[in-house]
């Protein structure tokens, strides 16, 4: 049966919402934008006139496509070159979902992100459908088929399972430029010590490249470590100018990605890279540095739409 205007509109009304829980449940804008499209054609096969409430329907069809392939990247990850990280989204993206309450900011950061990784398939729905968009445990239950007391017991693991001693930070657009160009500043020194008085002791700092582009396989872990790497990595050098291809000098801009500050690497309207920081009282205790060209599509899209833009700093 055709989609009717009104079905049609009933679908895009609710798409964002529905990337927003999608991102949220793989991590992933490319899949998210997937499993969005396969509910809409789930939604176009559909015997429309039986479904009576569309939003709840399109909400569980969503979630149990996410739920399936959420089991199956588990297998995929076990053979990831690599580290594996979410991929980055800027400010500003409808797929970033509701950002009122400090669980919702939460739930989309790249640190939370990455942690959602320890939750089994049905932890991470719970968790994501209450913390993030409010869902009752009756509403989550009805849309996982079990029963409101296992979701309560569900949500209460998650939450032991992603609970932390460090506080995050929340910065405004200003906050985070000024973060970001501290680090740049840091990082482009060319010594150990500014980047050692900017991390926390026990800072992680992880590189996704997913084979597709070099990048470290391992965490460095600690102020001191993470620092001798990040002076090597921002050295100029002939392999890094022939990684850019004679493109043209590399820029630094200072960006929010979920929800936190970033520099974005970019040669010309060609984003190469995003690392994302993680503030906290006592220094930035994280960094993310995705490279993978196949997470970087989307941010691709948006910052050369958005552009042209002024860089912080252009090197080599």
């Amino acid at each position: 049966m055709s989609l009717r205007t009104y079905e049609v509109d009933l679908f895009e009304s609710s798409r964002g919402r529905l990337e927003a829980i999608a991102y949220r449940l793989l991590g992933s804008a490319g899949d998210a934008e997937d499993a969005v499209q396969e509910a809409f054609l789930r939604w176009h096969a559909a015997d429309r006139d039986l479904i009576g409430t569309p939003e709840a329907w399109l909400t569980k069809v969503l979630t149990n496509l996410c739920l399936n392939q959420l089991t199956s990247a588990r297998a995929r990850r076990e053979t990831y070159v690599g580290q594996w990280l979410p991929e980055p989204v800027l400010a500003g993206d409808r797929m970033l979902g509701p950002a009122d309450t400090a669980e919702q900011r939460e739930s989309v950061s790249i640190a939370m992100l990455t942690l959602m990784e320890r939750l089994s398939p049905n932890e991470r729905a719970v968790y994501v459908l209450r913390e993030a968009f409010g869902y009752a445990h009756r509403e989550i239950a009805e849309i996982l088929d079990l029963t409101e007391a296992n979701c309560q017991q569900i949500h209460r693991r998650a939450k032991q399972h992603l609970s932390t001693d460090r506080a995050r930070t929340e910065v405004d657009a200003a906050a985070a430029r000024k973060v970001v160009e501290e680090f740049l500043a840091a990082a482009l020194s060319g010594d150990t010590e500014p980047l050692i008085r900017l991390l926390t002791d026990d800072a992680v700092s992880v590189a996704d490249g997913g084979a597709k582009v070099r990048a470290r396989r391992t965490p460095v872990i600690g102020a001191l470590g993470i620092a001798r790497y990040l002076r090597g990595l921002f050295r100029p050098g002939e392999a890094k100018r022939a990684q850019v291809g004679g493109e043209g000098r590399v820029a630094f801009h200072a960006v929010v990605a979920n929800g936190g500050p970033a520099a974005l690497i970019a040669v010309g309207e060609r984003v190469l890279g995003v690392i994302c920081l993680a503030p906290t009282p006592e220094g930035v205790g994280a960094i993310h540095i995705q490279v993978n060209p196949d997470k970087l599509e989307r941010v691709t899209r948006r910052w050369a739409a958005a552009g042209p833009h002024r860089p912080l700093v252009e090197i080599w």
